[in-house]
């Protein structure tokens, strides 16, 4: 397979460079020369490598600055995703797309299927969902992965803030109403593999899988917990913390406000992605727990 991955520097994107990479010639573009503020650009890029399969892990992902900034993040989520649909039609190629828990507005009780009906409270949720109807109506044939709390060893993310507020303070207030399942960068890219190696073994007989999926790892927690699960890994690791695991308070989202409304609910059941793909998604803990691992590893706790 001939592959084209978009946003290589992103967490999830710089996952996808190590896992793509044995399926056949991948070329990794970051955002010097895919500029998805300019969506029109991004043909060039696609009909310069010819590619079987794209893979588009780019996004603009900065929830609460969309609120002012909803041209850019139209541009990026919506508009750039459509682009690259069409030329994925014309280049009878496969399109990849990560997408968002945020479509939905978390009110359900339940784990959101991908036939639940959306309701975006931000502009990010409503630029997400607009790039996966675009994708849809373009009739490519598509894999879009609706996934949530991502995090990795890269960049900046909650665990990481929540380690380092530990070393700072007595006490944590973290929000203890919003429920979903931390997922590893690591996680997405690995199973983002197998399902197109699945897809090129199956051929023209994989057309059937064409579709949106939910994609996060099993279980489910809330950000009040995961905190607490974090320090004490850290703390079994050796880390020296001013505010342990029982140190950190539960507090309502509302306490907690912020530009972008959350979902209260963010449980995705992946069902259909793990029996379509004949994979089992492992608890959200094991990623977490690796991520705890390898920052004590480099001498970062």
């Amino acid at each position: 397979m001939k592959i084209l991955l978009l946003g290589k520097d992103g967490q999830v994107g710089w996952e996808l460079q190590r896992a793509l990479a044995p399926l056949g010639e991948l070329r990794a573009v970051g955002r010097a020369d895919a500029d998805f503020t300019d969506p029109e650009s991004l043909r060039a890029v696609v009909r310069a490598f010819a590619p079987d399969v794209i893979v588009n892990a780019a996004a603009y992902t900065a929830v609460d600055k969309a609120e002012t900034d909803a041209a850019m993040a139209h541009n990026v989520n919506a508009v750039s995703p459509g682009v690259l649909a069409e030329e994925a039609v014309a280049a009878n190629a496969w399109l990849v797309h990560y997408s968002t828990d945020y479509v939905f507005d978390g009110t359900k009780e339940g784990a959101w299927v991908e036939t639940d009906a959306v309701n975006p409270l931000s502009v990010y949720g409503r630029t997400k969902y607009d790039g996966e109807q675009r994708i849809a109506a373009s009739g490519a044939r598509h894999l879009i992965l609706r996934t949530s709390w991502v995090f990795a060893p890269r960049g900046g993310n909650f665990a990481k803030t929540m380690l380092r507020l530990a070393k700072e303070r007595e006490t944590l207030n973290v929000v203890a109403d919003q429920h979903g399942a931390p997922t590893g960068a690591e996680l997405l890219a690995d199973v983002t593999a197998l399902a197109l190696h699945r897809i090129n073994v199956l051929g023209e007989d994989a057309r059937v899988l064409s579709g949106v999926y939910h994609l996060a790892a099993a279980g489910s927690t809330t950000w009040h917990a995961y905190a607490q699960h974090v320090l004490a890994q850290a703390q079994g690791h050796g880390a020296v913390l001013k505010a342990g695991p029982d140190a950190v308070q539960p507090i309502a989202a509302s306490a907690f406000p912020t530009p972008a409304a959350r979902p209260a609910n963010s449980r995705l059941d992946c069902s259909k992605f793990s029996t379509s793909f004949d994979l089992t998604l492992p608890d959200w803990r094991h990623h977490v727990n690796r991520l705890i691992a390898e920052l004590s590893a480099q001498g970062n706790l």
